[in-house]
């Protein structure tokens, strides 16, 4: 029978601390200053702290190609131009819908038979920005035909 090793107990993580001194008498945090990023350049001037950011995301659908792909290429060099982090448009799967009936009504005559599809198209884009700027940015006319669906995460 071999002895179990005795365990230690367990260590609490190790903590960093670094001393930092200022110059003069006032508080370092005084001292700071706000570096705006991106779109947050209207807030700069003003010494306001930008507003909440929030992940939202953008989907697109539509049967025709064409008009959601002008609209997808609008949005992004739309939050582009206001300095936003885009990530998109990202191309989902195609859904094919198809239904295969006979022609005749009645069932007499040859057998016969019509196949219809209809394809539907489907892209996301997702955005960083506070809600008031998507406003601006969603603001523009969009093809007839071409769904758009916003959600606004945390």
């Amino acid at each position: 029978m071999r002895p179990t090793p005795s365990r230690s107990p367990a260590r609490p993580p190790p903590t960093h601390t670094t001393q930092v001194t200022a110059d003069s008498s006032r508080p370092l945090a005084h001292k700071m200053s706000y570096v705006a990023k991106g779109g947050e350049k209207d807030y700069e001037a003003g010494g306001l702290p930008p507003p909440k950011s929030h992940r939202i995301r953008i989907t697109l659908t539509s049967k025709n190609v064409k008009a959601l792909e002008k609209v997808c290429f609008d949005l992004v060099s739309r939050a582009k131009d206001k300095d936003l982090r885009v990530k998109g448009p990202v191309r989902l799967p195609t859904k094919r819908l198809t239904i295969t009936t006979r022609k005749t009504p009645c069932g007499e005559g040859s057998k016969t038979w019509d196949r219809f599809e209809m394809k539907i198209h489907k892209r996301l884009i997702d955005l960083q920005s506070p809600a008031e700027t998507v406003k601006q940015i969603t603001s523009m006319s969009i093809e007839p035909g071409v769904e758009v669906e916003v959600t606004i995460a945390a």
